[in-house]
C-alpha cells in the first residue's frame, strides 16, 4: 500500500510537471471521490494508479491487480491511462473526439496541459471507467 507521503514524493520528483500533474490527479479524485491512488511500476518509473481491479495479460497464467486509471508524466506530456472495454472499444479511444486537444490511443490519452483538454468530459470518462469495472462490466484482460 502506498503511502500519503510516498505520493508527495513523487509529485515533488516531477519538477516542472508537477503542478499539472496535480490538477489531474484533482480531477480524478473529484470525479470519483474516494478512489484509491496506488503507486504503480512503469519501466523504470512509476504512475499514479486509481481504482484497482483484477487484470491478467494474455501472456500471464495467473491474474494481478491494475489500475483502471493512471497518470504519469512523459518528457512533453502526461499521459492519463484509461484501462476500460465497454462493449468491445476501448472508452478511452471511443470518446477521443469529445476529450479536446489530445492524443489518443486505445488507452492512453496524451495532453501537453490540461488547459487543452475539456475537463468536463475527461471526469465523464473516468466515472464511465470506474462505474463499469464496478459493475463487473469491463472487458480490459479482466482475470
Amino acid at each position: 500500500m502506498t503511502t500519503s507521503g510516498e505520493i508527495e514524493a513523487w509529485f515533488a520528483a516531477a519538477g516542472v510537471r508537477e503542478a499539472e500533474l496535480r490538477a489531474v490527479d484533482a480531477l480524478v479524485t473529484a470525479a470519483v471521490p474516494g478512489i484509491d491512488r496506488e503507486l504503480v511500476a512503469a519501466g523504470s518509473g512509476q504512475m499514479l494508479g486509481y481504482g484497482l481491479m483484477p487484470y491478467k495479460p494474455r501472456s500471464a497464467k495467473v491474474a494481478t491487480t491494475w489500475p483502471v486509471v493512471a497518470l504519469a508524466a512523459q518528457k512533453r506530456h502526461l499521459s492519463l491511462y484509461v484501462c476500460a472495454v465497454v462493449d468491445g472499444e476501448y472508452i478511452a479511444e471511443a470518446r477521443a473526439e469529445r476529450l479536446g486537444r489530445v492524443s489518443c490511443g486505445k488507452s492512453c490519452i496524451r495532453f501537453a496541459s490540461l488547459d487543452r483538454v475539456d475537463a468536463a468530459e475527461l471526469s465523464a470518462l473516468v466515472r464511465d471507467a470506474l462505474a463499469v469495472t464496478r459493475a463487473g462490466d469491463n472487458a480490459y484482460y479482466a482475470g
